[in-house]
């Protein structure tokens, strides 16, 4: 299968905690304390996993912490889900109006990997 991505994906360990999804349409869901693990990021969204079932098409509130206080607050749309192992399910999400400076912010993280790692 060909890889249609346009970014690459690049590893990060970071969890957020979501306690509110929203649609354009003022449909909210609140009061879902879900806490999610980022395993990677590129210009255009993040992946996480998390055993519990999150709806597509909704959106969120983050904040992207590179560490270093080199951060940036977003808003996420959770565009698709695949199921992997023990119900585990992996999704995918879109920056929702990024201006290009902060996504400038992921290919200056991949640099300090690249640097401090054998990444």
């Amino acid at each position: 299968m060909q890889d249609r991505r346009r970014y690459r994906r690049i590893p990060i360990g970071l969890t957020l905690e979501v306690d509110k999804l929203y649609k354009q349409d003022s449909m909210q869901l609140v009061g879902l304390k879900l806490e999610i693990e980022v395993v990677n990021i590129s210009k255009t969204g993040i992946g996480f996993v998390s055993t519990q079932d999150i709806p597509l098409d909704y959106y969120f509130n983050a904040r992207i912490d590179f560490g270093d206080d080199e951060f940036f607050y977003t808003v996420l749309k959770i565009v698709r889900r695949e199921a992997l192992e023990d119900d585990v399910k992996l999704y995918g999400c879109e920056f929702v109006g990024l201006a290009q400076f902060l996504a400038n912010k992921v290919d200056q993280y991949e640099q300090k990997l690249k640097t401090n790692s054998s990444y």
